[in-house]
């Protein structure tokens, strides 16, 4: 039986063109990149093109990109470079209450280990952040705001340029998280006018364990490891050159389609979800309805759990998630759409569907085919579904 997969938002597959540029770099072309001979100069010169175009696929020069091990340690390094940078102030941070735990959990920490003040600002029933509310959260000791551009969970894309707007004018540095929104939604980190920003490779289609981090020259920053001069000083350690490699042919494969691939997944993500709504009665979709990534839908089948809807579909050969891939081990419902207002009963039963390059109408027609049933046997088992009237 093959997989229908749709946990895209989780990670993708390697697009076989990015493993075939990446294959030199295991074998031939092995040279450490900050060796002085001609084996190790291809490398180099591989890395600083790679710079190039993800440079230039953001809109940034390619000196303000650092290249890292992924979303996580690019997170942690701007947000602890920054905090670092300003510790003799011990000032204060503002996040939002939907943030990915790379950036909740980094945050909780240099408030309990450094002493720095943290302002969360929520979000509305669409998980949407108003830039007034973070304005007025920021106080004269702001050193640093920290707003995802795209949430992992529900998809919904976040005003980051009008946040920033706000920010920057009081002097504040700007990071966005924007693991989920690289090579979905154009990006300009001029026009987004932020001063840090995250990306993750194996959210489109690059292999895992690389990334990079957008730092804006000029901002105060600083390194988050030592050891060597590599990457500007920024982080040491030798370069994973097959994984630069990597993620540079993936991002650029990614924006060259993104308009066509764009269309695609916003047809079959609204055809997925009039069909849920009307196969399957007491569904609500979480997640703003129209400023979403393509391709992300997250619904709450009420009365039922998720986690026993993603096991039934996984046994129909179908590949969805609860949530964040991060947090699948947690019996708790979602930090998402608790913070969007969501019962925690009907977050249990949330289902977030990931669609991506390989999903077609046929797969979705047939979650379509299997999903009532599932619903069906799921909530006559339900003592939630017995009681609601």
């Amino acid at each position: 039986m093959s997989v229908v997969y749709m946990d895209h938002n989780a990670t993708t597959p390697t697009d076989p063109r990015v493993v075939e540029a990446m294959l030199p770099y295991f074998g031939e072309n092995y040279g450490n990149p900050s060796s002085p001979y001609e084996l190790s100069q291809r490398t180099r010169r591989a890395v600083e093109e790679a710079r190039e175009t993800v440079a230039s696929a953001i809109r940034c020069a390619p000196r303000e990109i650092v290249f890292t091990s992924g979303g996580t340690e690019s997170d942690n390094m701007a947000l602890k470079g920054v905090a670092f940078a300003n510790l003799e102030r011990r000032g204060h941070i503002v996040t939002t209450s939907i943030e990915h735990h790379a950036v909740m959990h980094t945050v909780a920490y240099l408030k309990s280990r450094f002493g720095f003040d943290v302002t969360s600002v929520g979000v509305d029933g669409t998980g949407m952040v108003d830039p007034a509310e973070v304005e007025r959260a920021c106080r004269g000791d702001t050193v640093l705001v920290s707003v995802m551009l795209a949430n992992n969970e529900v998809g919904t894309v976040q005003p980051v340029r009008e946040i920033s707007a706000v920010v920057r004018k009081r002097g504040i540095v700007v990071h966005t998280d924007a693991v989920q929104a690289v090579g979905k939604v154009p990006i300009d980190v001029g026009e987004l006018g932020v001063d840090l920003l995250s990306m993750s490779s194996h959210k489109i289609y690059g292999p895992k364990g690389v990334g990079f981090l957008y730092v804006r020259r000029g901002v105060r920053f600083d390194p988050l490891s030592h050891g060597g001069s590599h990457e500007w000083s920024v982080r040491a350690g030798t370069e994973n050159v097959p994984g630069i490699v990597g993620l540079a042919t993936a991002l650029q494969l990614a924006v060259e389609g993104m308009r066509e691939e764009s269309v695609r997944l916003q047809s079959l993500t609204a055809h997925l979800e009039q069909g849920i709504a009307e196969r399957i009665p007491e569904t609500s979709v979480n997640g703003h309805p129209t400023d979403r990534l393509p391709g992300t839908l997250n619904v709450s089948l009420h009365y039922i759990e998720g986690e026993s809807v993603v096991l039934a579909l996984d046994m129909e050969g179908i590949a969805v998630s609860t949530g964040s891939a991060c947090t699948t081990d947690s019996a708790e419902p979602s930090h998402v759409l608790s913070a969007m207002g969501i019962s925690a009963n009907v977050a249990q039963g949330s289902v977030r569907f990931g669609l991506g390059r390989s999903t077609t109408r046929a797969d979705v027609d047939r979650v379509l085919d299997v999903l009532p049933g599932i619903v069906e046997r799921l909530r006559a088992i339900s003592p939630l579904y017995h009681r609601k009237g």
